[in-house]
Parts: C-alpha cells; structure tokens; sequence
C-alpha cells in the first residue's frame, strides 16, 4: 500500500501544482484550438476539403500539441525537488506512476477539449459508429503520450537541455500512436476492422508502462 500511497500523493501534489499554475488550460489548450482554427483558412475555406481532412489535422495538431501537455512535468521538475522525495524515501517507480496519472489526466483531458472542438469547428466525415472509436483512441494515444513524456523527463534528468532532448526522444518514438490512431479511423468503413490498431495502441502502452517501472530505480542511481 505505500507504494500506491506515494504515487497517489505525488499525483495530487502536481495536479495541485497545475491548477495553481495551469499552464495546460491557460496557455496550450488555447493556442492548440487557435491552431485548429487556422487550418482551414490555409485551406482557402474549401469547407467540403476541410471535412474530409478534419479527422487528420486533429491527430496533427492534438499531438504536437499533445507532447507539450505530456512534456510539461520535465521543465517543471528540478533536482532539488528529486533529493527532497529521495531524502523522504520515496520509491522512484512511485514516482513515476504517480507522474503518470496525473499527466494522463491533463492529457486526457487536452485530447477530448481538442476532440469537441474539432467537431464543432470542420464538422468532419466520420464513419458511423467513428465517435466512440475516436474517443477510445484518443485516451489510448493521450496515455501513451504521457508515458512518453514521464520516462523522457526522466531520461534527461540532470541535463540543461533536457526539455529539446525530451522532445526528440518522445517525437520519433510516438509513431505507433501515430499510425494506431490515424489507421483506427480509415479502418472503420473497410472490413479490415480496428481491433489490430487498437490492439497495437493497447500494446505500445502497456510495454511503455513497463518499461517506466522497470527503469525508474536505475534511471535514478545514474543521475546521482
């Protein structure tokens, strides 16, 4: 029980810190929206184009936009902090499972603020039965996204530009949420079916996950 006690607090302790700060909802949501707004003028306000690829500029921007959300915990951390929780005895893989479900609650959260907006805003062609799929997907990207980010940050602890390395290593190592996500939707109206896309979104998130736990202790000892 004091493992999940301590992450259960670590998570309080930053989802407090955000609602102090709220860098997610003040600035990021915002400015995401803003981005969705500006693709169809690009577009010359072709509203049939802007229906058809409404769907595709979501998953662009949500998860340019997304990372950022997923990123934030690493320029906020500092390593007076993590010498304060080592001192205080707390469990790193803790520590990272706590990071986790408070990132993935903002950036869960991000991800069906800019999923009603990109429905009201290009009222987009999506399949029948899409929805529930799409909101599916979403969580699923959204949750990996977020261990992305957490295991970055702790990747690059210590580090001066720990923010632009985090952002490389989350870029390229998020296009199996990229391809789930995008091929989750095209599949819906072929007889294909979903279930491999969701399947490999599932899979990329639990090895994530695994991967976070199992690192977060090493991870730790090499950055003192």
């Amino acid at each position: 029980m004091r493992f999940w006690r301590q992450a259960l607090e670590i998570a309080r302790v930053d989802l407090t810190v955000e609602q102090r700060v709220g860098s997610t909802l003040r600035i990021t949501v915002p400015f995401a929206v803003v981005a969705l707004m500006v693709f169809p003028l690009s577009l010359g306000l072709r509203l049939s184009l802007v229906s058809e690829v409404g769907v595709g500029i979501f998953w662009a921007v949500g998860i340019l936009f997304g990372m950022q959300v997923a990123l934030r915990q690493s320029a906020n951390d500092s390593i007076q902090r993590r010498d304060l929780q080592a001192l205080l005895g707390v469990d790193p893989a803790a520590r990272f499972v706590g990071r986790l479900m408070s990132g993935a609650t903002l950036t869960i959260a991000f991800f069906l603020v800019m999923l009603v907006s990109m429905a009201v805003l290009f009222d987009p062609d999506v399949p029948e039965g899409g929805w529930p799929v799409l909101t599916l997907v979403s969580i699923l990207v959204a949750f990996g996204l977020t261990e992305l980010g957490t295991l970055a940050g702790e990747v690059t602890t210590g580090l001066s530009s720990r923010t632009t390395l985090a952002s490389l290593i989350v870029a390229p190592m998020a296009l199996p949420l990229v391809i789930g996500a995008s091929q989750s939707v095209e599949a819906l109206p072929q007889d294909t079916g979903i279930l491999p896309w969701v399947l490999l979104l599932i899979a990329s998130d639990l090895a994530l996950a695994v991967a976070g736990v199992a690192l977060a202790r090493p991870l730790e000892e090499a950055t003192r």
